[in-house]
């Protein structure tokens, strides 16, 4: 075979080893490269990204709850709940601009309700009994007192204390000693003895039938010292007791479970009736007379 053939041989052959050998050597420093590449490219675009979620929602200003986001795309609101104010000023006005005031149209006395969203501190037994003893001797209790006197007199509910003046006298101060027993019984004896407080405290927010069933059932549920909701012991036990202390200064005739029993469901239904009232005073108040 001639020379310069096999030399060409040999060089072909050189060369296709050197090609293999780059194949070989080669292909994993392609693949890494390009693994580097895509990472590199992932990188970038994932830092892009975050650049434009933190342009348009910084992480700042995210929210902790996720449904507070939904309520802001929805263009809803989420519903709050006002907030309770703790304060030692009986005279505070709510949150929604509305005050108890200590009497209805200036007369009747209003001393034991308290506006809406507001939490009073414990009271002692002393002040327990002053409220008691406001509700019960105010100038206005005499008035009212002397109105019960005389439709009960109209309508000859006790015939015993006949009539004209001095049978107007005994209605008057019977009426009189009934509320008084029912004062200190239910809102100073009663909340002293149960550790319970004598005050009312307005819902002052929702509908008219959820204020009302509050407002009417709170004869039946109040309020511990400490806040908590507990039987409201003292208005029934309290009122009871009213009605059987009452039994010694009518005549014999009305000493009976069923005339006590009586007077117990009435000054139960009559002080349900007042909550009531008491519960949208400061409303009609505010939007009838303007006042706050």
């Amino acid at each position: 075979m001639p020379l310069g053939f096999n030399h060409q041989l040999r060089r072909t052959g050189l060369m296709l080893c050197t090609a293999l050998l780059i194949a070989i050597l080669g292909a994993p420093l392609i693949l890494c490269a390009q693994h580097l590449d895509l990472n590199s490219s992932s990188t970038a675009s994932s830092s892009s990204e975050s650049a434009t979620l933190s342009s348009t929602h910084p992480i700042c200003e995210l929210p902790d709850d996720p449904s507070a986001l939904l309520d802001q795309q929805s263009g809803q609101t989420p519903a709050t709940t006002p907030a309770q104010q703790t304060t030692d000023n009986p005279d505070a006005v709510s949150a929604n601009g509305t005050q108890q005031t200590k009497r209805v149209l200036g007369i009747v006395p209003n001393f034991s309700s308290v506006s809406a969203d507001t939490k009073l501190p414990p009271q002692t037994a002393k002040e327990k009994l002053v409220l008691a003893a406001k509700n019960s001797f105010d100038y206005s209790s005499f008035l009212v007192a002397g109105i019960q006197a005389g439709i009960s007199m109209n309508g000859d509910s006790y015939p015993e204390f006949h009539q004209g003046a001095a049978g107007y006298a005994r209605y008057y101060w019977h009426t009189l000693a009934d509320t008084a027993d029912e004062n200190f019984m239910v809102g100073g004896l009663g909340p002293i003895v149960f550790q319970q407080d004598n005050r009312f405290y307005t819902l002052g927010h929702g509908g008219f039938r959820k204020r009302t069933v509050y407002a009417v059932t709170r004869v039946l549920i109040t309020r511990q010292d400490d806040g908590d909701k507990m039987f409201n012991f003292s208005e029934v036990v309290g009122s009871g007791a009213a009605a059987g202390v009452s039994t010694l200064y009518y005549p014999t005739k009305y000493r009976t479970w069923t005339k006590v029993g009586q007077k117990w469901l009435t000054s139960d239904l009559i002080d349900s009736f007042n909550f009531f009232w008491k519960e949208f005073w400061p409303d009609v108040n505010k939007r009838v007379f303007h006042t706050h």
